[in-house]
């Protein structure tokens, strides 16, 4: 098995369910196709904003990434998520004040 992007967004894909706090492991995920050495890229976000105007500069640059973004993630030498994982985090983004 050689670590490619596809390999990598199928080990992605293979997740089930995704807790409220986003921590899953996708190492040793089944599939043919999954690398078995992978994980996602955390990205830290606070509850509360104490800037609100920096704090909704930070929502619509996450919304961004989860959907516009993802066409240059190949170019950029990343994975792109699969879809199951980019609604939920898309969920998640919606919840933030």
């Amino acid at each position: 098995m050689k670590a490619n992007l596809d390999s990598l967004t199928e080990a992605a894909a293979s997740v089930q369910e995704i807790p409220a706090d986003f921590r899953v492991s996708i190492t040793n995920a089944p599939g043919n196709n999954a690398y078995p050495i992978a994980s996602f890229t955390w990205f830290l976000v606070p509850q509360e904003f104490p800037d609100l105007a920096r704090g909704k500069d930070l929502i619509s640059f996450l919304r961004w990434m989860i959907a516009d973004g993802q066409a240059m993630t190949r170019n950029l030498g990343y994975a792109p998520l699969p879809t199951n994982v980019a609604v939920r985090i898309s969920q998640k983004i919606a919840q933030i004040p």
